[in-house]
């Protein structure tokens, strides 16, 4: 088995480091990841300019650009003589929970590969800062067992988020749905001079939605929580409300 592993926080984060570590003994491992920290950076895609691109160690690749680029550029630059069985992104240092998905490079980048038919995973721990990445690296290794030893029927695209405790103390796994948060703090003025400003996005906010069947319930009890993803972004239940509008 052929694995990409990528992330958002560098290509000498600790929790891609400890990940690559973790599926070693499952597979040929391949790192294509940023070479600084992009969390944040969501869907981003260069295209204006070119990418760096340098072979760092064998089978090791750091990128001038954001998550989505390293996926893309892995999948269609001809870095992998042949495509990945399938991609793991992470481990991040610090939930992507709720609402943090739209933003997340950690999860953008699992979803590059997932626009390829490419069976994708994105691994992320539950604070920040991280004290335990092999805890979150040994629940990777063993999702992606299970999923080689039954893969689900259609290409996982699969958002895991790990309590940071220690990987004795986890409770267990659920299949969850994405909380939803109250609306982020507001943006802070640090300095102003003039007609100039610099501002500091605010914290996120916190749970809203944190029902029994959500990431954010599952995790506060020392679950590990497992949410499928799709890229069709369209609301179904709202095209005949839609349809009826436009008449």
């Amino acid at each position: 088995m052929k694995i990409l592993v990528t992330n958002d926080d560098g290509c000498d984060a600790p929790g891609i480091l400890a990940l690559a570590r973790a599926l070693q003994d499952l597979g040929d491992v391949f790192v294509v990841a940023p070479e600084s920290n992009c969390s944040g950076a969501s869907s981003s895609l260069t295209l204006s300019g070119k990418l760096r691109v340098q072979e760092i160690r064998p089978r090791v690749f750091r990128i001038g650009g954001t998550p989505t680029d390293c996926v893309h550029l892995a999948l269609t630059g001809g870095l992998l003589d042949d495509p990945p069985d399938l991609v793991a992104s992470g481990v991040n240092d610090g939930e992507n929970m709720g609402d943090d998905t739209i933003y997340s490079g950690t999860v953008a980048a699992a979803m590059e590969a997932a626009l390829f038919g490419i069976p994708s995973f994105a691994f992320s721990m539950a604070s920040k800062p991280v004290r335990r990445f092999e805890t979150g690296a040994q629940v990777a290794g063993q999702i992606i067992q299970t999923w080689k030893a039954k893969p689900l029927a259609a290409a996982a695209l699969l958002n895991v988020n790990i309590p940071d405790i220690p990987f004795a103390n986890l409770k267990g796994t659920r299949a969850t749905r994405l909380g939803r948060r109250h609306i982020a703090e507001p943006a802070v003025r640090v300095w102003c001079e003039g007609d100039e400003s610099d501002y500091e996005i605010g914290p996120a906010g916190g749970a809203r939605d944190a029902g029994q069947d959500t990431d954010f319930h599952a995790v506060e009890n020392g679950f590990v929580s497992v949410t499928p993803l799709t890229v069709d972004l369209t609301h179904d239940r709202r095209v005949g409300e839609v349809r009826e509008w436009l008449r």
